[in-house]
């Protein structure tokens, strides 16, 4: 049995010396001077070797436990070099998984389809209230207390806001871990309701061509939903009727070859007409082989007799990292009636017309279904195709139509 002492007399010669100890245990002395505490042991009928750390930052006394520990796992069918590297592995890979890397690599492949300003807000909350608190910890073991805890932080902060966009952003991460095989659930999942209510706004919307552009790019590169979703996105912005209106279009409303979609406006309960621009209908005729055999153009997943959620566009925004600060599926209204307006120069009362509104004309009667259809028309084809050029990033000038003025 070895002694510290002996440990300790011992002297670098010009040939390895090896100093047993016990058990398969001893101290092998290199001629440079390194001491190393290595185990020999047989498994599986083959002879092999441990190191168990170098002297004297590893002392005789725990060798000797390292040594036992071994022995245990020998003694338990366990090869102690195979254990020693998977539990290296593990670390390894619980490194590699903490929230902040997990989180990073999420952004890096969600941030490229989202407006450069967006992504640095998104960016800069996670850096600023969620990595400091939680970014080290592997995603998997994070529970719903830890994410409230993070939350509250924000929310003592009186910014109720910015606490539920945070755990937008955590859910969006967890997701991404689990479908990479990072986490078995979402943590943040559970906190609905766990936060103060934000104050009430009004409908957010887009009306600076450039931000449009940008916009509607994302809508366009969206490939996370449903093709029911996509579809409905795509002719949000360009159709520009109301949220409810757009998810319960009944195929039977509408004529794909005269252009045309005709229903009951749900605020006015009047009838309304919407004329249906080629790039319009191109995406209903694509659509049309999966969901025309039921009644709704944009059906429910779990029915094809029901229409979609009600939240179904506003929710794939969120998906996408489209914050409500920006806009959501009622806001494209308020986008179109500004930019026709302002940028294209149509008329007034063409635009509230098309937006179904309750107008009037100068003897103080309602304007008909087909009131200014031709009109209504053009200013529909217009709207679509400078919509076409803003998605394209070819310039726009703004200016003033004489046309319909």
């Amino acid at each position: 049995m070895l002694t510290d002492t002996a440990i300790r007399k011992v002297k670098a010669m010009g040939k390895r010396v090896r100093l047993y100890d016990g058990a398969g245990l001893y101290l092998e002395v290199v001629p440079a001077g390194g001491r190393w505490w290595r185990l020999k042991y047989r498994f599986a009928g083959k002879e092999k070797l441990l190191s168990l750390g170098v002297y004297p930052e590893v002392r005789l006394a725990d060798a000797r436990v390292r040594c036992a520990e071994a022995r245990k796992l020998l003694a338990d069918g366990i090869d102690p070099s195979v254990h020693r590297r998977a539990q290296r592995t593990a670390r390894t890979e619980k490194a590699a998984n903490t929230f902040e890397v997990v989180a990073r690599e999420w952004f890096e492949k969600i941030s490229p389809g989202w407006a450069p300003s967006h992504a640095t807000r998104v960016l800069r909350r996670l850096e600023r209230d969620v990595f400091p608190y939680i970014g080290g910890r592997p995603i998997g073991e994070l529970a719903p207390p830890d994410i409230l805890r993070v939350l509250q932080r924000i929310e003592n902060r009186n910014v109720l806001e910015t606490a539920h966009r945070v755990r937008t952003d955590i859910g969006a991460v967890f997701r991404y871990a689990i479908v990479t095989g990072r986490a078995d659930r979402d943590a943040a999942a559970d906190l609905r309701g766990a936060l103060k209510p934000t104050n009430p706004e009004h409908f957010a919307a887009v009306t600076d061509p450039n931000a449009l552009g940008e916009l509607l790019r994302a809508l366009w590169g969206y490939q996370d939903g449903t093709p029911v979703v996509v579809a409905a996105l795509k002719l949000a912005p360009m159709l520009f009727v109301r949220p409810g209106e757009l998810r319960s279009a009944k195929w039977a409303d509408i004529d794909l070859d005269a252009g045309e979609w005709k229903f009951t406006a749900s605020k006015t309960k009047t009838p309304h007409l919407v004329p249906l621009a080629p790039q319009a209908v191109a995406i209903l005729r694509e659509l049309q082989p999966l969901t025309g055999r039921g009644p709704y153009v944009f059906p429910s997943a779990r029915s094809n007799q029901r229409p979609m959620s009600n939240n179904a566009v506003t929710a794939a925004l969120r998906r996408m990292g489209i914050e409500r600060a920006v806009t959501c599926g009622h806001g494209f209204r308020a986008t179109a009636r500004t930019l026709l307006d302002e940028v294209l120069g149509y008329r007034v009362d063409l635009i509230e017309a098309q937006l179904a509104h309750a107008v009037k004309d100068a003897n103080g009667r309602a304007y008909n279904r087909t009131s200014f259809l031709p009109e209504r028309r053009k200013m529909m084809q217009g709207w679509a195709d400078y919509l076409d050029k803003l998605r394209a990033s070819v310039k726009v000038i703004p200016f003033k139509q004489a046309e319909g003025a």
